[in-house]
């Protein structure tokens, strides 16, 4: 199968300045559902921002019609963290926070806790068509003493289980002449639901200030064997700039802190990952030049994470965040923000045939 490709967000069109941070998964019923960042103004991280989203029925060829499905009026909803459920409900997690609280203001305590980062969620049982009232979690989810707080980005996960785990990272409060903004700040979670997302809890805590590995945004994958693959940007001097984790208890606790993983070259960007159960295949999307953001692939391994070689390489062109989804038996969908000139000009979805993922001999 050729690898397919269209362009569901635009930058500049729909009555957004730009598109950011996708997030993709495939309903229940097969309709793919592509949500990202709807930036009213600019391209900045803040300001009036809206979750919205695109469905497609046959597969991610075409795409209906904008939707916003998170707006907290001339505000910030961002960051979504969709995941389809046993039930064929699809959960959305998200952030809010006030237009004009910045990153570096909100990391600095610069900035109230009513109007900092509060997270959301909000469900649809038609597919996305029709969205419920979003509902805050803050109080379950997020440590007072905690400044930045993101969900994801990307798709979240149900396991097996049934729980829904949605990886997460926050900022702690500086120490001595420190100003909040330094790196080793940065720290990782997990937020825990076992009641299809009715109550809420958070699971493992990593936010060591050693400056060796700096948790930064996050994305998971249950393994065959049930245990759970965390892998995170890592914003350090550490090798690389990924590291990843490994959880046997379903997220409550990680097995060993976050370790660098040298193995996937890439800019210090987002990522996404996606195990594939047949056949088994754990996959990881993002940029692989390892200065900039350009360079989408996709790569696999077969040992749970520890080792990596190229499934899929898209072009050269800039390219940054990224996300996967299982279209069906024979494909794999790549969101993924691309351009020409800039990684930032639309959000792209790819069909990639699992075959070609597998290599030829599936190795």
């Amino acid at each position: 199968m050729t690898a397919e490709t269209s362009v569901p967000f635009r930058a500049g069109a729909e009555g957004y300045a730009s598109f950011r941070i996708p997030a993709v998964v495939t309903g229940a019923t097969g309709t793919v559902l592509a949500f990202c960042e709807g930036r009213v103004g600019s391209q900045d991280d803040f300001g009036t921002i809206d979750v919205v989203l695109k469905r497609s029925a046959d597969g991610g060829r075409t795409w209906g019609p904008l939707q916003v499905v998170g707006k907290n009026g001339a505000d910030l909803a961002g960051n979504p963290a969709p995941v389809v459920l046993d039930t064929g409900r699809i959960l959305l997690v998200q952030v809010r926070n006030a237009a004009a609280a910045t990153e570096d203001a909100i990391r600095r305590g610069k900035v109230a806790a009513a109007a900092g980062r509060r997270v959301w969620v909000q469900h649809s049982d038609d597919d996305g068509l029709t969205w419920s009232t979003p509902r805050e979690i803050t109080g379950q989810v997020k440590k007072a003493n905690w400044r930045w707080y993101a969900t994801t980005p990307g798709h979240a996960v149900q396991l097996t289980t049934g729980r829904v785990v949605v990886p997460a990272n926050h900022s702690l409060p500086p120490a001595g002449t420190d100003i909040g903004t330094e790196g080793k700040y940065n720290g990782g979670h997990s937020l825990l639901s076992d009641d299809a997302g009715a109550t809420w809890r958070i699971g493992y805590i990593d936010d060591n200030t050693d400056g060796y590995v700096n948790v930064n945004e996050t994305t998971a994958a249950e393994l065959p064997d049930g245990r759970l693959y965390f892998n995170t940007r890592n914003d350090s001097p550490a090798p690389g700039n990924r590291a990843d984790a490994h959880s046997a208890d379903g997220g409550q606790r990680l097995v060993k802190p976050f370790r660098p993983q040298a193995g996937l070259t890439g800019p210090v960007v987002e990522g996404s990952v996606l195990q594939l159960r047949d056949p088994d295949l754990l996959l990881f999307s993002g940029p692989a030049d390892p200065g900039f953001r350009a360079l989408m692939t996709v790569r696999r391994s077969t040992d749970g994470g520890t080792t990596w070689h190229v499934a899929h390489t898209v072009d050269g062109l800039p390219a940054a965040y990224s996300d996967l989804t299982r279209v069906d038996a024979e494909t794999v969908g790549l969101l993924y923000e691309t351009g020409d000139f800039s990684a930032y000009e639309t959000i792209t979805f790819r069909r990639v045939a699992v075959a070609d993922l597998a290599g030829p001999t599936g190795a």
